[in-house]
């Protein structure tokens, strides 16, 4: 399960109505207890796709591992990645399956006409091959 705090959620949505129509992408940080997953930081990247970011994102190898190291200075876990799909709906996409981790969790968040709309949370299996949808828990507000 993962649970996404009030103040990164509202982080994360801000960061997807505010870079549609492209996709927003992003690192969640927080704390990893066995199976749950607690997120209490969101970190903004760079989508650095160099074609139409409105389909697709890029995450840079040195801005994941930035994320990564600034999670470890606070005492934090790099939990995962979120990304938003504009004017379509939270699913995991072959494209998104294919340049998964399957240790991170991938949060989509589905923004429809400059708003959000619903998300998702998805856990890649180890061969990239499918990915689950995972419990989701963050604030309705």
């Amino acid at each position: 399960m993962i649970e996404v705090e009030e103040q990164p959620w509202r982080a994360m949505v801000a960061h997807a109505e505010k870079t549609f129509p492209n996709e927003c992408c992003g690192a969640m940080l927080g704390r990893i207890q066995g199976e749950n997953k607690r997120v209490t930081e969101a970190l903004a990247l760079e989508n650095a796709y160099a074609g139409a970011q409105g389909a697709m994102y890029e995450l840079r190898p040195e801005d994941l591992l930035a994320a990564d190291k600034a999670a470890r200075e606070k005492g934090l876990d790099l939990i995962g990645i979120y990304h938003s799909h504009p004017d379509a709906d939270a699913y995991f996409s072959q494209t998104d399956l294919k340049n998964s981790c399957p240790w991170y969790s991938f949060v989509v968040l589905s923004v429809k006409r400059g708003k959000f709309d619903h998300a998702n949370s998805f856990l890649p299996d180890p061969d990239q091959t499918k990915a689950e949808k995972e419990e989701f828990v963050w604030p309705k507000f």
